[in-house]
């Protein structure tokens, strides 16, 4: 794919979204120009195709909630069964493709941190279709996992060969926790990762961190080869958000 005529953010809320100012720096590093930016509030299908339909060209969004779970099945786009959701989806000439990259962005966010995931072990409390991607990508780049039953089951998947339960976490990440909560004790606080962000954001935060790396790995499959390596580094974006 070379550049569509439009992109930006799709689902409810959206008006916080970093996303499309991330699409904007990523394009003007590739020199596209004249894209026209969009935040589009869509609570499920009825409403996704209704905004879409008045979409005329081309087009690329990031999928949040509550859409990121609706999506893939609606339109039968390339996802595992296993993660359940998706986070990007593009229409372009006509034709709907649609991926996860929210466990890749959180392995890339890892190691730009300065972890090596293989052998790591990651705890996860909780479930949902993030915590079912970090689990699928963090098990297929060789990391162990503790898994917590928390409000929502993580569900089975392939990561199950890589659950321990002999051995202490070296980070953790709580998917029972919202925004403004205080973080379990038992979840080893000092390496704990939250991946929201409100306005209050800062550009080192490890969600921020996160949303840029998975944005970058959408665009390693969205683009032609011959943008992929034109593509600016985490350092980069966050530099300029």
């Amino acid at each position: 794919m070379n550049a569509p005529e439009y992109w930006g953010v799709i689902g409810f809320p959206v008006a916080h979204s970093l996303t499309p100012r991330i699409f904007q720096i990523v394009g003007e590093h590739l020199d596209f120009e004249n894209i026209k930016v969009m935040f589009i509030e869509a609570r499920d299908i009825e409403e996704f195709i209704k905004e879409t339909n008045k979409i005329k060209g081309n087009f690329w969004l990031s999928v949040t909630s509550p859409l990121k779970h609706q999506l893939h099945e609606e339109f039968n786009l390339e996802c595992t069964k296993e993660i359940g959701a998706i986070n990007q989806i593009i229409n372009y000439e006509g034709e709907w493709r649609g991926f996860n990259t929210d466990g890749l962005g959180f392995v890339k966010a890892v190691e730009y941190i300065g972890f090596e995931v293989n052998n790591l072990v990651l705890k996860i409390k909780g479930g949902g279709s993030t915590a079912r991607s970090i689990a699928y990508q963090w098990s297929k780049y060789g990391g162990k996992l503790i898994i917590e039953r928390g409000r929502r089951d993580i569900g089975n998947g392939s990561w199950r060969k890589s659950i321990t339960k002999n051995l202490n976490p070296d980070l953790s990440i709580n998917f029972d926790v919202l925004p403004g909560m205080n973080i379990d004790k038992n979840m080893i606080p000092d390496k704990h990762y939250v991946i929201s962000y409100d306005e209050n954001y800062n550009n080192d935060d490890f969600a921020i961190i996160m949303l840029v790396a998975q944005h970058l790995e959408a665009w390693k499959i969205m683009i032609s080869d011959e943008f992929k390596e034109r593509l600016p580094t985490i350092k980069q974006v966050l530099s300029k958000l």
